[in-house]
């Protein structure tokens, strides 16, 4: 006897579907997974084997083979057990499911048979919504994460015995009253009383009389998860803080301005205590909010990597804000193990990662950066694949200008006691390369007149801004795959970085005296048409480059100290 049901698991961060097949026939009772399953699904014989015989059906006493296929894709994880519990039960003739209804069953079973919750439910539901399932089962924690899918019904489930309709109970236990097991808020010790009772009952009848089959017409009776629409946006930004909590520094608020504006990187360099770490952090509070489609890629990358928060019931439409401890690896930052899960940088996806004390991190770490900053995504390979993880991200850090912080300090307490050798020393832990990727390169400064600072410049104020530059851009590029400005590149970028004649002039000049790369120049470039934009200028123009070339501090500080 053969059936075949539909599963899914992931592969990276993107669901994959997988036929559940199950074959029954003749021969010594064993049962076989085949299909490259890993550790946990092996042992999923023994969880789908107890769980059947607690809800009061028959594990098959032949010779059963399970076939995952592809047989040739390696498949991780737990989310495979409710197919093939089901797959053993409809084979058998045990089960019978709605005809005509395409649905994908998910979740892992507990020994009693509780539906127990999985990760990546999200890109599976996905997945199932664009192959044309019409319904998914699946656990009933993961029932709140699978509704922001639309367009797909969804059904969730507490235990195998929930797909058994209530007015087929009395008949399936053999009489009595059907135990409502839905209505109870504390499931296990209830079904275990009911099920030892089915199972005691089973065992008594088996040899005199067959067991009564179990025909579900439809999944009517189950709970059917609805739609959760986007958060409100007050509601995002009444939760954050707010850039008028930091007195002064508006050079450096308008820097930040721009960062956002045009989703740059950029870099803060000033000693302790100069508010870096404060400004950076209140960098979510100017940003865009996340469209739909930029709120499911985050979510599902939340959901594969097991950080979606139960407590949310709406999709993260709030651009992720990551900020990894400098001790943190390679392999944490951009993701890895045998089958490859997300890092640092993917989970900052759309969103802000910090690096914090950019220096104290070590330089191969550092390193691994330069690729997912260009490409924005990642991909990691492996023997039997490649694995490849979105990291289109913001990246912001910060640093001391030298080893004792306070390196070009003018106040009488805070004299550098650092060499120009050991201060060189120092930045050189942050490489050229790496430097020429980040736009903004800011010095900040202790503020001086913040005691008679008043009123400060708030998130509100700056966020208008940003909103209003990145109008222009979308206005701009329309149905180009790309809608920042950073995102520009090759002839994209000569097409809508356009310079006046005194703009160019004067950045081939800043060219030669400070002997910019060509990805720095590109870089000036894509900064220039931000600031123009926020000044609501069509073309860029000398004081546009000007006030980009003033961001490269970094540029400048390295000539001056080889000069000296």
């Amino acid at each position: 006897m053969y059936g075949k049901l539909h599963g899914a698991c992931l592969y990276g961060i993107d669901g994959v579907l997988i036929e559940v097949e199950t074959d029954l026939s003749n021969g010594l009772p064993q049962t076989a997974i085949i299909g490259l399953p890993d550790s946990a699904i092996r042992e999923a014989v023994e969880r789908v084997r107890a769980a059947i015989k607690n809800c009061g059906f028959k594990y098959p006493s032949q010779r059963v083979t399970i076939n995952l296929a592809p047989a040739d894709l390696r498949k991780e994880g737990s989310s495979f057990d409710l197919a093939i519990a089901l797959g053993l039960l409809t084979t058998s003739g045990q089960v019978i499911l709605p005809v005509g209804e395409r649905t994908l069953f998910i979740g892992e079973l507990a020994l009693d048979g509780s539906i127990r919750p999985v990760n990546g439910v999200l890109s599976m539901v996905d997945l199932a919504k664009r192959e044309g399932f019409h319904s998914v089962l699946l656990p009933e924690e993961n029932a709140r994460e699978a509704r922001l899918i639309t367009n797909i019904r969804i059904y969730a489930i507490r235990h195998l015995t929930d797909l058994i309709p209530v007015k087929d109970h009395a008949q399936y236990t053999g009489g009595g009253q059907p135990t409502d097991l839905s209505s109870n808020p504390v499931p296990l010790p209830a079904y275990d009383q009911s099920m030892n009772e089915v199972a005691n009952q089973m065992i008594d009848s088996v040899s005199n009389t067959a067991r009564q089959q179990v025909i579900i017409h439809s999944y009517d009776h189950l709970t059917q998860a609805e739609h959760v629409p986007l958060r409100e946006e007050k509601e995002i930004i009444s939760s954050m803080e707010d850039y008028s909590d930091v007195l002064g520094q508006l050079h450096a608020k308008r820097a930040l301005v721009i960062a956002a504006a045009g989703m740059h990187n950029i870099l803060l360099m000033g000693p302790p205590g100069a508010g870096k770490t404060m400004l950076i952090r209140r960098l979510p509070s100017i940003l865009p909010p996340l469209t739909e489609k930029e709120a499911l890629e985050v979510t599902k990358i939340y959901s594969a990597a097991g950080k979606w928060k139960e407590s949310s019931p709406h999709l993260m439409n709030i651009r992720p804000f990551r900020s990894p401890h400098h001790t943190i690896s390679a392999a944490g930052l951009v993701g890895g193990g045998g089958i490859p899960k997300p890092g640092e940088i993917s989970l900052a996806h759309r969103g802000i990662l910090f690096l914090d004390e950019l220096p104290e991190f070590s330089r191969h770490v550092l390193e691994v950066l330069r690729q997912p900053l260009e490409d924005r995504n990642v991909t990691i390979s492996r023997s039997r694949a490649v694995f490849k993880f979105p990291a289109h991200f913001l990246l912001a850090a910060s640093l001391n200008p030298c080893h004792c912080g306070f390196f070009g300090s003018d106040m009488e307490h805070q004299r550098c006691t650092c060499s120009p050798a050991a201060v060189a020393r120092y930045r050189s832990r942050i490489s050229g390369p790496l430097l020429d990727r980040i736009d903004l390169q800011l010095e900040v400064s202790q503020p001086k007149d913040w005691r008679e600072e008043k009123e400060s410049l708030s998130s509100a104020e700056m966020r208008r801004q940003v909103l209003a530059a990145q109008a222009i851009q979308i206005h701009r590029y329309g149905k180009l795959p790309f809608s920042w400005n950073s995102e520009l590149s090759g002839q994209m970028l000569r097409k809508y970085a356009v310079l006046e004649q005194s703009a160019a002039e004067l950045l081939n000049q800043t060219m030669d005296t400070l002997g910019l790369s060509m990805r720095a120049y590109d870089r000036i470039l894509k900064l220039s048409r931000t600031i123009a934009d926020l000044n609501e200028s069509e073309k860029i123009k000398a004081s546009h480059v000007a006030e980009a070339i003033q961001y490269r501090n970094m540029d400048r500080s390295s000539a001056n100290l080889l000069e000296g």
